[in-house]
């Protein structure tokens, strides 16, 4: 039996993440890996609803400080409630985005100090970090094309003008850089049989699959 793991898998509109953890999670239960998918913000009926408060295009805009509080609000449920007791309850979890996610999105696109994010980081999640990381890479225009092309109507984020993903991409791949062991960079333009063929050959390099 493989020790239970913590992966997340990133990226901005449109580079296929849902695609993805369908198939990773397809592919542990295949190997008898048990597991849950989760998400963020979101996960617990708690973090649910502050999704809803952050992704809704209300009539009173949500102020970037604000916006981060929340993100972090919802991830010590969602760590509290649902990430810790599956894992130590032997099971892998799979989360669609995390805190990287925050470091790009509330920190690249909004501008906001990436070491308050730590500081938020630290007090929230203390040593728990993902065990791997998968940011799922395409360019600005692409993704967009396709995200806009699923014709469901946009949340807050999805509405942003192009700039915005543009700063979300460069926080991302910069937070790549800066930690290689754990994130793993995945051009996006690949086939969905290519893209799940090179998630699944980077686990298996950590040989966490008997």
């Amino acid at each position: 039996m493989s020790a239970p793991r913590f992966v997340t898998i990133e990226g901005i509109e449109g580079v296929g993440k849902s695609t993805q953890i369908a198939r990773l999670a397809a592919a542990l239960a295949a190997h008898g890996v048990e597991h849950c998918v989760t998400r963020e913000p979101g996960g617990t009926p708690f973090a649910e609803r502050v999704r809803t408060l952050v992704l809704d295009r209300g009539a009173e805009s949500v102020p970037p400080l604000a916006e981060l509080l929340l993100m972090f609000a919802a991830r010590a449920a969602h760590l509290e409630r649902l990430i810790e007791p599956a894992l130590r309850a032997g099971r892998w979890v799979i989360c669609d985005r995390f805190t990287d996610a925050t470091y790009a999105y509330q920190g690249g696109g909004r501008g906001l100090d990436p070491a308050a994010i730590g500081v938020l980081e630290t007090l929230v999640q203390g040593a728990r970090r993902p065990d791997l990381t998968v940011l799922l890479d395409l360019t600005v225009e692409r993704a967009l094309a396709r995200a806009r092309g699923r014709g469901a109507g946009a949340d807050r984020f999805e509405a942003e003008h192009a700039e915005f993903f543009e700063r979300v991409r460069r926080a991302y791949l910069l937070r790549a850089a800066r930690e290689p062991g754990r994130i793993v960079v995945l051009d996006a333009a690949g086939t969905p049989e290519q893209i799940e063929r090179a998630i699944w050959t980077a686990i298996e390099a950590r040989s966490w699959i008997s």
